[in-house]
């Protein structure tokens, strides 16, 4: 348990904080109204969920401050300690003392002239799902892309992908992980330790993933040549400034337990608000239809240029704005420090929250609206912008697949407007899961199957 502790000045704490459980049922009940409401009361706030104490940062400069000071924010408190259960100290979950060389062991996976190479199987796996949809029958969308995300996870990381059997069982257990991490860090420590139902059924999910895991490294470790996959980069780099030594067996399972975990479900997640969003508006439907059919070219070929798909890209982008995967993480303080003019004591748990600064007013025009447009002038490939834009985190420990990610739900979306257009079956916005991740719970869409692109479509600028 983290330790409380008092800062010598006056800083408000969000109402509707209950006894026990602190804040938590207001998070449950309305998470985006919860952290939409958090500026209202400063620009550090107190929050309570469950057992602990977290001060909250609502402005884009004091995020901009934890994210790049951090050896004194360092990645901790509850939300990390679960994690860290299931992920090890994967590059993700790893304290300050050990990213540095991580990150420079990882980095050569996510090298720019890499990512082109990865393009063909993100639009295989793509292809593979919208096949296997019906015109007329509902699609669950999360669990769809869930599917998707994972099996593009691990063709990448390992050019011989496992079975159909393998992937299930892993996609399912992964869920069941995601959605213990976020119960088990609201619990007391003696309740997570406790053998209810719950906590078996996590534990259970935990171990068979990384048994899973374990034996796919296992595998792969004997294959010696590059394919061209995440593992082969991984198996074969070395770090100079460490006698050259490259990554151990256990870590490498942790590191590709990061990459399915955090790949899978923030995919996942950005690509079902997306296909909500886009089904709400017609006109950005249009757009990314007529983007689609100029430049995938035949539906069912694997080689495309992401670089093209900009309407596709911005509606990724603005999706992220709008429901950043991660809607809250942690940090520890390590010293005493200063934030906004206040002294934090070491020991503090200090969240920042893209969802809260990216909808904060003043920071974007029309921060509730769903205005795709508004990234037309962003540069050109897939790095994220800069600026209050934190849905990828930022500083030494900004997320090292950005570039991957926005490629790969770039790539998927556009594949997805190419042959279907996704219709609501429902006005209502979805609540958001009950998960680490803010997907969204019981998204059902209505598939209609395109007919072909004859005339440009026109229409007022998308989003409007």
């Amino acid at each position: 348990m983290y330790a409380e502790v008092e800062m010598g000045s006056t800083l408000a704490t969000a109402p509707g904080s209950l006894p026990w459980v602190g804040h938590a049922v207001a998070i449950v009940r309305d998470r985006f109204r919860f952290l939409r409401s958090l500026p209202d009361h400063g620009d550090l706030v107190w929050i309570r969920i469950g057992p602990w104490k977290a001060l909250v940062v609502t402005t884009d400069a004091l995020s901009a401050q934890v994210l790049r000071d951090d050896r004194t924010f360092d990645k901790g408190g509850p939300l990390y300690d679960r994690i860290r259960e299931t992920g090890g100290n994967g590059l993700a979950s790893c304290p300050y003392d050990d990213h540095r060389r991580q990150r420079r062991l990882v980095q050569p996976c996510f090298q720019a002239d890499r990512i082109p190479g990865y393009v063909p199987v993100m639009r295989r796996q793509a292809v593979q799902m919208v096949d296997s949809w019906r015109e007329g029958s509902p699609v669950d969308v999360l669990v769809d892309m869930r599917v998707m995300a994972a099996r593009t996870a691990l063709a990448t990381m390992f050019s011989g992908a496992p079975t159909d059997s393998v992937l299930d069982t892993l996609v399912k257990e992964v869920d069941t992980v995601l959605s213990g991490i976020v119960r088990r860090a609201l619990m007391p420590e003696w309740l997570a330790g406790f053998p209810t139902p719950g906590n078996r059924s996590y534990r259970r999910a935990q171990a068979r993933t990384r048994e899973t895991v374990a034996g796919l490294v296992a595998g792969y470790r004997r294959q010696e040549s590059d394919r061209g996959d995440l593992m082969s980069a991984l198996v074969a780099t070395r770090d100079p400034e460490n006698g050259n030594k490259g990554l151990c067996k256990s870590e490498l399972q942790d590191q590709v337990l990061t990459f399915l975990v955090a790949g899978t479900e923030t995919t996942a997640s950005t690509l079902s608000w997306a296909l909500h969003l886009v089904a709400q508006h017609p006109h950005v439907d249009a757009q990314l239809y007529e983007e689609a059919a100029k430049f995938l070219g035949r539906e069912g070929d694997a080689c495309a240029d992401p670089a093209r798909l900009v309407v596709a890209r911005n509606v990724v982008l603005e999706t992220l704005r709008l429901y950043p995967p991660l809607p809250m993480l942690t940090r520890v303080t390590t010293r005493e420090t200063e934030l906004g003019g206040h002294t934090v004591p070491q020991g503090t748990t200090v969240i920042f929250s893209p969802y809260t600064v990216q909808h904060r007013p003043g920071l974007y025009a029309d921060p509730e609206a769903f205005l795709p447009e508004r990234w037309a002038d962003c540069a050109p490939g897939f790095r994220p912008p800069r600026g209050p834009f934190v849905a990828f985190g930022g500083g030494a420990r900004k997320c090292i697949g950005d570039t991957f990610a926005l490629t790969h739900a770039t790539l998927a979306l556009s594949s997805i407007a190419a042959r279907w257009r996704l219709h609501a079956l429902t006005d209502r916005t979805p609540k958001p899961a009950t998960s680490m991740t803010m997907s969204p719970s019981r998204l059902r869409l209505l598939p209609e199957k395109r007919h072909p692109l004859t005339v440009p479509v026109h229409g007022p600028p998308a989003g409007r």
